[in-house]
């Protein structure tokens, strides 16, 4: 397996990947990845597939949100989102994926990556509760046990907050869960 930057002839494929993980949600998932993409600089944020037998089968996206800390805004980033073709799950890729990113955002400087998802699945790559870090989730849409954080190297003791997304995410209704029922 072969890990690296996306370049501009994956798009097409990453959102294969995009589409195919994430099911009917895809389509709200691979819109917000296109958009995020302008984000994405060498110096700031991060978008790398994971490619086996030339095919594009993971993909991952880090990009730029803040730290509304006391004493000033933070730039911190979000990894969001993950994604790894049905039929190549299970393998690792994933695993890869978020390691390797996680490398890359301590490299950045990046003193603390946020997400949102299953608890179970992300505390082996070290992310915690965010409350219970010392962070607020920036949509009470959030479940409490899916917002959660990873302290890097750079991270500092008076770093703590609500953390900030930016508009694209909220462009795309791409934060929290949305009531059906409401």
């Amino acid at each position: 397996m072969n890990l690296r930057t996306e370049q501009a002839a994956d798009q097409q494929a990453v959102r294969h990947v995009h589409l195919q993980a994430f099911g009917d949600h895809g389509k709200v998932v691979t819109e917000l990845v296109d958009s995020l993409r302008a984000a994405v600089t060498p110096l700031q944020g991060l978008s790398l597939v994971a490619e086996h037998g030339g095919e594009i089968v993971g993909h991952v996206m880090f990009t730029r949100v803040w730290l509304d800390a006391p004493r000033r805004l933070v730039e911190a980033q979000s990894l969001s989102p993950l994604a790894v073709l049905p039929g190549h799950q299970g393998q690792g890729i994933g695993s890869v994926l978020v390691r390797r990113g996680l490398e890359i955002m301590a490299e950045q400087g990046v003193p603390v990556v946020f997400l949102e998802g299953p608890p179970a699945y992300y505390a082996r790559f070290g992310f915690g509760p965010g409350a219970g870090l010392g962070f607020r989730r920036p949509s009470l849409r959030i479940p409490e046990a899916a917002f959660q954080a990873v302290r890097l190297p750079a991270y500092e003791p008076w770093m703590t907050g609500t953390m900030v997304y930016p508009d694209t995410f909220w462009r795309h209704d791409a934060v929290g869960l949305r009531d059906p029922d409401v």
